[in-house]
C-alpha cells in the first residue's frame, strides 16, 4: 500500500476525507494514496498536482465569506459563520415564509436564503437553516411491536403482508394490546425486474414507497371495475399464492405478488376518478413536483430499457436531456400510471398511521430509512449530481470482519448537499414524516461520516468521508419537529466518540439490544437495568439477529453451522453461546424476573425465559420498548442472516410459530402465547406507573 504525500494528505483533510481510521481504540490504520486519490476525484477535485490543488483549496477556504449552508439553533448564540463576518456587513434574509429580514435574530424555523454584503463590496450567499434545539421526546413511555411487513400475512393478503394488514395490526395492537407503536421495515420502492432483490435496504428510491404494499381492495375505484371476471381470476390466483406460503411451505414471492397487483392496478386505472379524487390527485402531483415526475419517468423507462439506467441508451442516462424529455412525452401514459401508484400508496400509508393514532397509539407507525439506494435505481438516476461517481458505501475492516464490507450503495456528496441547502435530504425526510409517527434511521452514524469504497477495489482500500453532521442533524430536527415525529437512530456496533452524545442532545433516540448491553468498560458482564440509557428503543433482537427463542436454545449456532458460516469449531461456538445466554439467565433469575413455568397457559421454560427478557427491558429506563413480533409466537428463524445470499431465504419468510408453521395476523390475534407475553408488558408498565 502506497502512503500518500503530505500535500495529498492535507488536501484530503481539507475536503473532509480521513487519512486514517481506528479499527480498535489502540490501533490506527493509514488510508492509502489510492483511496485518497479516488475519493477526492469523486468529490470533483483534480489531484493531478496535489500541491496546486492544496493551494487552491486553502485560498478558497481563507477568502470565502460564508460556507454554503449555515446552521443556527433557536435559543442558542449565533453561529461563528455569522459573528465572524467583517464589521459593517449587511445581511438580507429571505425566509421560507416569504418575509425579508436584515437580522438573523429570532428567525422562524426553516431553511432561508441568506445574502451578506461587506463594506468593501464583497457578496456571498448561503442557505441558513434555523432549527429548534432538539426533537421533542415521545409522550410518556410505551412498548410496541417490531415486524417485517411482508412477513405478516392475513387471510386478505395477496401472498405477502400489505398496508391493509399494517392498518389492521396497528388498530388491534393499539386497542387490544395497549401498544404505543408498530415498527416496520423500509417500505421504499424496490428496483423492478425478476428476480427482484428482496432486501428492503437496497431500494430504487427512498423518496417514494413501493406500490407492491398496496391493499388493492381498499382502493375506492376497486368497487367500480367493469371486468369482474378478470378481478375474480386475479383474487383466486392471489389466494393460491397466499395458500402456498401459509400451507405449503413456499417462500414469499414478491415478483409473483407484484405481477398480480400490477395487473389489477391497470384495471383500476380504467375507472375514472370522481371530482374529489381527481382534485386530490392533482394536489399530490403539484406537491411532489419534479421529484415525482422523475421517479415515474424512470419507472416508465425501466419498463422499456431495463432497471439499470447505466445500461440505457446514453442520451436517456441524463434525466434532463432533450431525448429524455421526448421519451417522457411519448411514455406519458406510463408516467401517469406510476405517478398514480405513488399517490395511492401514499394514501394507504397515511391511512395506516391514522388507524394507529385512532387506536390510541401515542407514536403510531415507525418507518425505517435505509442507508442508501441501488446504483441503478430511480434516485441514483434522477439525483446524479448529488451522488459520488465510482464510489460505494460500506464498512472498514474490524475485529469481526477483516475484509471490511461493501454495501453497493452510492454515497451522497457532502459538498453538493451543502451547496443545495440539503434539498434532496429535506425532501426525503418531509415525505417520510408525512405518514410516520417515528422514523428509524438505519446506521445513523452515517449522518457524521461514511466509509467510501472505490468501485473495483476491496473495502480495505476505502476511507471515511465526513459530512456536516450539524447541518444534517439540523435538517432532521427541523422536519421531525414540524411533523411532531420521534426519531430513532440505529447506533449499534462501533460508534465514533461523541456521536451518541450529540444525537442525544438533539433528541434522537438510540437503539439498545439486550444481548449487546454489557459493562464493556468494566467486567464485561450484563449491564444492570438501572444503568441502561433512557433515550433509546430497547429490544431483545432485530431483523438481522437471531430470534430470542433461537438464542436461548442455541439454534442460531446450529443454523450457521449447517450453512458453513462458522469460523471456529462448533463445540467452541456452542460453549460461547451457552455461556453468554447463561449469564443473562442468571441475571434474570437474580432480579426475580424469571417466573416458574406452568400456570393457566401452560407456560414452557422457553416462554418463561422470553417473558423474563421483556420484564428486564421494562425494568430499564428506556423510553420505548420493542417486542420482535416473531418472538411472541416462538419463531426460531431470523428474517435476515448477514453474510448469506442464496444459502438462506433472507427477507422471504412468513412469521411462524415454534414448529415453523406460518402464522397469520388472525392467528396472532388469538394466540395465547402472544397475549401472555404482552400481558407481561402491560402488567410491568402498570406496576411501574403505580410505583412512580
Amino acid at each position: 500500500m502506497t502512503a500518500p504525500s503530505e500535500d495529498l494528505a492535507r488536501l484530503a483533510e481539507l475536503y473532509g476525507v480521513a487519512t486514517s481510521y481506528n479499527p480498535s481504540p489502540d490501533r490506527t490504520v493509514a488510508a492509502s494514496a489510492t483511496a485518497l486519490t479516488l475519493t477526492l476525484t469523486a468529490l470533483g477535485v483534480d489531484v493531478t498536482n496535489p500541491a496546486t490543488a492544496l493551494t487552491a483549496r486553502e485560498h478558497d477556504l481563507s477568502t470565502r465569506l460564508l460556507p454554503p449552508t449555515v446552521v443556527s439553533w433557536t435559543g442558542a448564540p449565533l453561529p461563528p459563520a455569522l459573528t465572524s463576518l467583517p464589521a459593517g456587513t449587511r445581511l438580507r434574509i429571505e425566509t421560507e415564509q416569504g418575509e425579508t429580514r436584515s437580522s438573523p435574530e429570532q428567525l422562524p424555523p426553516g431553511v432561508h436564503g441568506l445574502t451578506a454584503v461587506t463594506p468593501d463590496g464583497r457578496t456571498a450567499t448561503a442557505h441558513l437553516v434555523v432549527a429548534p434545539p432538539h426533537i421533542p421526546p415521545p409522550t410518556g413511555r410505551s412498548y410496541g411491536l417490531l415486524v417485517q411487513l411482508y412477513s405478516l400475512l392475513s387471510h386478505h393478503s395477496w401472498g405477502m403482508g400489505d398496508l391493509g394488514d399494517l392498518a389492521e395490526l396497528t388498530a388491534w395492537a393499539g386497542r387490544g394490546l395497549g401498544a404505543g407503536f408498530v415498527q416496520v421495515n423500509p417500505l421504499h420502492a424496490a428496483v423492478p425486474g425478476a428476480p427482484t432483490d428482496p432486501s428492503p435496504y437496497r431500494p430504487s428510491s427512498r423518496r417514494f414507497p413501493d406500490p407492491v404494499h398496496l391493499r388493492v381492495e381498499d382502493i375506492p375505484e376497486y368497487a367500480y371495475v367493469t371486468a369482474p371476471d378478470t378481478i375474480r381470476s386475479l383474487t383466486e390466483r392471489a389466494g393460491r399464492l397466499r395458500e402456498a406460503v401459509l400451507e405449503k411451505g413456499a417462500l414469499i414471492d414478491r415478483d409473483a405478488v407484484w405481477d398480480l397487483k400490477r395487473e389489477a392496478l391497470e384495471l383500476l386505472r380504467e375507472v375514472p376518478l370522481g371530482p374529489g379524487r381527481r382534485a386530490a390527485y392533482a394536489d399530490f402531483l403539484a406537491e411532489e413536483g419534479q421529484a415525482l415526475e422523475d421517479h415515474a419517468t424512470w419507472c416508465a423507462l425501466a419498463e422499456v430499457h431495463g432497471s439499470d439506467w447505466s445500461t440505457w441508451p446514453p442520451p436517456l442516462r441524463d434525466p434532463r436531456s432533450p431525448e429524455t424529455a421526448r421519451a417522457r412525452t411519448e411514455l406519458m401514459d406510463r408516467v401517469d400510471f406510476h405517478c398514480r401508484l405513488a399517490w395511492l400508496t401514499d394514501a394507504q400509508l397515511t391511512g395506516a398511521q391514522r388507524a394507529a393514532r385512532e387506536a390510541g397509539m401515542p407514536v403510531g407507525v415507525v418507518h425505517d430509512l435505509a442507508v442508501g439506494v441501488h446504483p441503478g435505481g430511480a434516485d441514483a438516476w434522477a439525483q446524479q449530481e448529488y451522488f459520488a461517481p465510482g464510489m460505494s458505501v460500506g464498512a472498514p475492516p474490524d475485529a469481526f470482519n477483516a475484509r471490511g464490507q461493501d454495501w453497493g450503495l452510492p454515497p451522497w456528496r457532502p459538498d453538493r448537499l451543502a451547496e443545495s441547502g440539503y434539498a434532496p435530504y429535506r425532501r426525503l425526510l418531509k415525505a417520510l414524516f408525512r405518514y410516520a409517527g417515528a422514523l428509524r434511521i438505519d446506521h445513523v452514524m452515517g449522518l457524521f461520516r461514511l466509509w467510501w469504497v472505490p468501485q473495483g477495489h476491496p473495502p480495505t482500500e476505502g476511507t471515511y468521508v465526513r459530512y456536516d453532521a450539524e447541518a444534517m442533524l439540523a435538517i432532521l430536527v427541523l422536519e421531525a419537529s414540524r411533523a411532531g415525529s420521534v426519531v430513532i437512530g440505529e447506533d449499534l456496533g462501533t460508534v465514533e466518540p461523541g456521536v451518541r452524545e450529540t444525537l442525544r442532545a438533539r433528541g434522537v433516540l438510540g437503539t439498545s439490544v439486550l444481548w449487546f448491553e454489557r459493562d464493556w468498560n468494566g467486567d464485561g458482564r450484563p449491564l444492570p437495568p438501572d444503568r441502561w440509557r433512557s433515550d433509546c428503543l430497547a429490544t431483545a433482537t432485530t431483523h438481522d439477529l437471531p430470534s430470542t427463542a433461537a438464542r436461548l436454545s442455541g439454534d442460531h449456532v446450529e443454523l450457521r453451522h449447517r450453512l458453513g458460516l462458522l469460523t471456529r469449531d462448533l463445540a467452541e461456538e456452542r460453549a460461547e453461546a451457552a455461556a453468554d445466554t447463561g449469564e443473562w439467565l442468571e441475571v434474570l433469575t437474580r432480579l426475580g424476573l424469571l417466573h416458574s413455568t406452568g400456570g393457566a397457559h401452560g407456560t414452557s421454560t422457553e416462554e418463561a425465559e422470553i417473558q423474563a427478557v421483556h420484564r428486564f427491558l421494562l425494568r430499564t429506563p428506556a423510553r420505548l420498548v420493542g417486542v420482535w413480533l416473531p418472538d411472541a409466537v416462538g419463531d426460531r428463524r431470523p428474517q435476515n442472516l448477514p453474510g448469506t445470499w442464496d444459502q438462506y431465504p433472507n427477507w422471504r419468510l412468513p412469521i411462524a410459530d415454534a414448529e415453523g408453521t406460518p402464522v397469520t395476523l388472525e392467528t396472532l390475534a388469538s394466540s395465547a402465547r402472544l397475549h401472555a407475553l404482552m400481558e407481561v408488558l402491560r402488567a410491568a408498565r402498570a406496576a411501574r406507573g403505580q410505583a412512580g
